[in-house]
């Protein structure tokens, strides 16, 4: 079957369509076309498996396999933290990449390309395996789509100072952004045109891969699209050396060389120690303790200090959240203030008493008349946290772009109510718009009912859907929108205005109201001493 196989028509002339087999160099991959117009690699391997001598390294060039290699079944997910190690969806061997393409496109098409960076916090792959072809499809078969996994945790954010190179989950993704440049060309992409996409810790990434390096362009994308951009706390190497002392204690790895120590582990044994531990000087664990780290080379400055000087890439960018953005992480059972602060610490360990009784003026409850019971501080805590770590950050980079002459800054507000959702309490919860945006059929986690044709939010689809392919193929959101939707007019610091998605997929201008310029004004100006 395999020698079969080797017989197949690599890729021709740049008038011919791409073929299901593709020669990478290293290997040869065989894709498998849809009957919906799409062909889809899956499961190729942008870097060598991260395992043994190159656990906690950079990632390396993936190794050459001298057979074809069937691409129809997606890579096993990175080990998350908390993680069973003998789930089978999961692996330490987790560098693999997602290609759709039109079946139709050739060698010289030249589509733009979006390139989604899923969420996690950092610590797990939470948006595995997205499926592309309704994004291409809502295009008219007009881009290519690229996802992918990169390392979490230990595996991707430990670092010693000396031996273990920080931030490889971060130089995982640009690893597969240079498999894209040197790739994509030969699915029918556009290496030229990559236009960035990604949620929350996905959001994150593209944030600090505009300030890597200190801001330099290196070509390897050219707009981008962040659904609720965060701001979490951000540690130096030497600040994040209890998290590398904590986890050689706790897997007996005391000694000269604690790195080969750590690297003879089995897998089974390092995830039973892969958990969070407090930050020094709090009293609970967080929610996401391992994160990106300011290592003098990659990341070289706190996100809020290196937007504020201007030290990032100058690309079209949107940025936007969802209104309950925080509901989703708050203690549910929260009964009081002092559990909603403790919170608010556990997550932002240099946060001041000063700071959080300002953030308590600011923040009402408004839940007040159903206390004393468990969870009638929630919603405030929620609000906090959503705002602080979301919303806030995400509209403070739109100012900067704006202010430093990117005319091309669209922010939104996602206000679509679901019902199931409202009845449990969360509103219109973090990043629920990627459901809307990759189709409620391609997501691997249960899309909201309403979403799904015959829902009262069917209609929100394709209008997300066009907004975002317009912007991945033109830069702009506008030029191939769908549905009637509303011009989406680029952020001013003289209108403060943002597009609101509503229930039902109505779409409208909306200017920030005076409240929360306040809060905001407050979160940006503290954000350098919360380390954000």
């Amino acid at each position: 079957m395999k020698t079969a196989f080797t017989l197949l028509p690599l890729l021709v002339a740049s008038g011919s369509c791409v073929s299901p087999v593709v020669n990478l160099t290293y290997s040869q991959y065989i894709g498998e076309p849809l009957a919906n117009g799409i062909t889809q690699w899956l499961g190729m391997r942008y870097a060598a498996p991260p395992v043994g001598e190159l656990r906690f390294r950079p990632p390396q060039d993936p190794p050459f396999q001298p057979e074809p290699q069937r691409a129809d079944m997606n890579g096993k997910i990175c080990l998350e933290t908390g993680d069973d190690p003998k789930r089978p969806t999961t692996s330490e061997d987790c560098l693999f990449l997602d290609v759709y393409a039109p079946s139709n496109a050739t060698v010289g098409s030249k589509l733009p390309v979006f390139f989604f960076i899923q969420g996690g916090g950092f610590n797990s792959n939470s948006d595995p395996n997205l499926n592309g072809t309704g994004l291409i499809m809502a295009s008219q078969n007009s881009i290519v789509v690229v996802t992918f996994n990169y390392r979490v945790g230990p595996y991707g954010f430990l670092t010693d100072g000396k031996h273990v190179t920080a931030n490889n989950g971060l130089r995982d993704q640009r690893k597969a952004l240079e498999w894209v440049k040197k790739h994509i060309a030969k699915f029918g992409g556009d290496p030229g045109h990559v236009v960035l996409g990604g949620a929350s810790a996905g959001a994150a990434s593209i944030s600090l891969h505009l300030m890597a390096y200190g801001g330099k362009d290196v070509g390897l994308f050219h707009a981008a699209a962040a659904e609720s951009v965060s701001f979490a706390t951000v540690l130096t190497v030497n600040e994040s050396q209890y998290q590398y002392n904590n986890l050689v204690i706790r897997l007996g790895c005391v000694g000269n060389d604690t790195l080969a120590c750590l690297r003879d582990k089995s897998a089974e044994e390092l995830q039973a120690q892969n958990v969070n531990i407090p930050y020094p000087g709090s009293s609970n664990r967080p929610l996401y303790m391992w994160n990106p780290v300011i290592d003098g080379d990659l990341l070289d400055d706190l996100t809020y200090s290196a937007f504020q000087k201007g030290s990032f890439v100058r690309v079209p960018v949107i940025f936007g959240d969802d209104t309950n953005g925080g509901t989703a992480f708050a203690p549910a059972n929260a009964s009081s203030v002092a559990q909603s602060n403790q919170f608010l610490k556990d997550q932002f360990p240099f946060i001041t008493i000063q700071q959080l009784g300002r953030l308590n003026e600011l923040y009402p409850n408004p839940d007040q008349k159903n206390c004393p019971s468990a969870g009638c501080w929630w919603r405030q805590a929620s609000n906090v946290y959503g705002e602080m770590r979301y919303m806030c950050p995400g509209l403070f980079l739109n100012s900067v772009f704006a202010k430093h002459g990117v005319n091309a800054s669209y922010a939104y507000r996602w206000n679509v109510e679901d019902p199931t959702q409202v009845k449990a309490g969360y509103g219109v919860p973090h990043t629920i718009e990627v459901d809307a945006l990759f189709g409620p059929y391609n997501v691997r986690s249960a899309a909201p009912p309403s979403y799904f044709p015959g829902g009262i939010n069917e209609h929100a689809v394709p209008v997300i859907q066009g907004y975002w392919t317009s912007f991945i193929q033109t830069y702009d959101p506008n030029k191939k929108s769908c549905c009637g939707s509303a011009e989406w007019k680029p952020w001013s610091d003289q209108s403060k205005q943002r597009l609101r998605f509503d229930t039902g997929g109505v779409t409208k201008m909306e200017a920030i109201d005076d409240d929360l310029k306040e809060r905001c004004q407050y979160l940006n100006s503290i954000g350098v001493s919360l380390h954000q």
